[in-house]
């Protein structure tokens, strides 16, 4: 079984929770692909708005 950093999950739930509004227990509730995604499309937005790189998340 492969473990994910901390520091990322945090990060990841920052990040979606500044942008969606969403509680930390609805975000802590999404799998670890669901979170990522959520990141990707915001990021994706993000980038469009303010032409910078899609994804600061991407691994």
């Amino acid at each position: 079984m492969k473990t994910y950093p901390a520091e990322k999950i945090y990060e990841e739930t920052a990040f979606i929770s500044y942008y969606n509004h969403w509680s930390h227990d609805d975000i802590m509730a999404m799998s670890h692909r669901d979170r990522v995604r959520w990141c990707d499309e915001i990021s994706k937005i993000n980038s469009k708005l303010n032409k910078e790189p899609e994804n600061i998340f991407k691994i």
